[in-house]
C-alpha cells in the first residue's frame, strides 16, 4: 500500500470549502489514478541518471508524461515544444519529467536528434521504464490501439500528462492516443489557472489563458457570497450577471506574480 506522507494544508479560503486529503493508491494501475489521488512515488534512470520522483520534485508542482517510442515523429515535435517552454515552466515553478518505455541509451541518442531538428534544448529528465513499471502504475498503457505496440507486441504508453501539486496530489489528467500529438500551451495554461485558483477564490472561464486576458477576467467561486467577493475584490470590481455568474478582474501584475510557487 502506498503510504500517504505528512503535507501542510492549504491555506482555507473564507467561504470555500477546504481541499479533501489525498486518496492513497495501492499502486496497482487496476482502477486508474484520479484526481486527488497521491502521485505514486518511484526510482528510474534517466539520460542523466538516477531519478526519485518525489525527491526530485520537492515542493514544487510537477509535470508527468509520457510519449509511445523514442524516434517518432510526432512524439519529436512535442518534446521539442516542451524544450522550448522551459523558461515558462521553471517561471512557474514547475519540474517536467517525462517518460517511455524505451531505454536510456535510446533517449541519450534521440535528445540529440530533438535538439538539432526542434531548434532547442532538452533539459528535463527522460524516465526509461522499459518494463513498464511505473507506466503500469500510473495507467498509461495502450490496451486498444494494436500499432502502438513494441516489436515484441507489448503495449506503448499513451500521451498521458498528469499535474501534481506541491503537496504530491493529482491536479489534473489528459489522456491522448499516439495519434494526436498535444497542445503544451494548453498544458501550461492550466498551470496557471490551477496556482491562480489554489491562491484565489476563484474559477477561470472557457478560453481563459493568463497571458491573454489583458483585464485578467475570472469567475468568483460559487462558495462565497457577494458581499464577502466584493470586500475581497474591491466594491466596484465585482460584476454580477446573475447569482451564479460574477466577474471579478486580478491585475496583471497580482495575477502574474501568484503564478509563482510560495
Amino acid at each position: 500500500m502506498h503510504t500517504v506522507a505528512a503535507r501542510r494544508e492549504t491555506p482555507a479560503l473564507a467561504g470555500v470549502p477546504t481541499r479533501m486529503e489525498p486518496t492513497p493508491y495501492d499502486g496497482s494501475g487496476a482502477r486508474g489514478l484520479r484526481l486527488g489521488d497521491q502521485a505514486p512515488d518511484f526510482e528510474a534512470m534517466t539520460q542523466d541518471g538516477p531519478l526519485r520522483f518525489h525527491a526530485a520534485t520537492g515542493d514544487r508542482w510537477a509535470i508527468l508524461f509520457s510519449h509511445p517510442a523514442d524516434f517518432t515523429p510526432v512524439c519529436t515535435t512535442e518534446l521539442a515544444a516542451v524544450a522550448r517552454l522551459q523558461p515558462e515552466w521553471e517561471r512557474r515553478g514547475v519540474v517536467v519529467v517525462g517518460l517511455s518505455c524505451d531505454r536510456v541509451a535510446h533517449h541519450r541518442r534521440w535528445i540529440q536528434e530533438i535538439n538539432s531538428v526542434g531548434h532547442c534544448k532538452v533539459r528535463f529528465p527522460i524516465v526509461a521504464d522499459p518494463d513498464r513499471r511505473i507506466a503500469r502504475q500510473y495507467a498509461m498503457l495502450d490496451h486498444q490501439d494494436p500499432s502502438n505496440t513494441d516489436d515484441a507486441g507489448m503495449p506503448l504508453t499513451v500521451r498521458s500528462v498528469f499535474i501534481i501539486d506541491p503537496r504530491h496530489v493529482i491536479r489534473l489528467i489528459q489522456t491522448y492516443p499516439a495519434a494526436v500529438g498535444r497542445n503544451f500551451d494548453e498544458i501550461l495554461r492550466c498551470v496557471d489557472a490551477l496556482q491562480l485558483t489554489d491562491r484565489y477564490p476563484v474559477a477561470t472561464p472557457a478560453d481563459w489563458a493568463l497571458p491573454k486576458q489583458p483585464n485578467r477576467n475570472v469567475l468568483v467561486h460559487v462558495g462565497i457570497s457577494d458581499d464577502e467577493a466584493r470586500a475581497r475584490f474591491g466594491a466596484d470590481n465585482v460584476t454580477v450577471v446573475n447569482p451564479y455568474i460574477r466577474y471579478t478582474r486580478l491585475p496583471y501584475g497580482e495575477a502574474e506574480a501568484d503564478s509563482s510557487p510560495p
